[in-house]
């Protein structure tokens, strides 16, 4: 394996990938791989699995429905959190007696 080849790859492709956190899309592979799990990953690990053949960039298309799952489920997670809290309403009395 030529592996200074191998790691020009990566930094060419490093190079021209233009977000710091693309999303790549997994490819089958023979030793198990699922196709098709979309990932948000560094930049830097996005070229080296591109180079190595296990994944593939995303489509705009691709990329913006994932955010969007992403955005849905972040507003799912906090309105969850939100539903949680504890509000009590205290008399001035109440108030007192547990001052006191």
């Amino acid at each position: 394996m030529d592996l200074r080849g191998y790691y020009q790859n990566i930094r060419a492709l490093e190079a021209k990938i233009e977000e710091a956190f693309p999303i790549v899309v997994s490819v089958a592979t023979v030793d198990g791989g699922r196709e098709g799990v979309l990932t948000e990953v560094a930049r830097g690990l996005a070229a080296k699995m591109i180079v190595e053949g296990v994944a593939r960039l995303a489509t705009t298309e691709e990329s913006q429905a994932l955010r969007e799952q992403q955005a849905e489920a972040k507003r799912a997670a906090e309105l969850a959190a939100a539903s949680k809290v504890r509000l009590a309403v205290l008399t001035r009395a109440d108030l007192e007696q547990l001052k006191a």
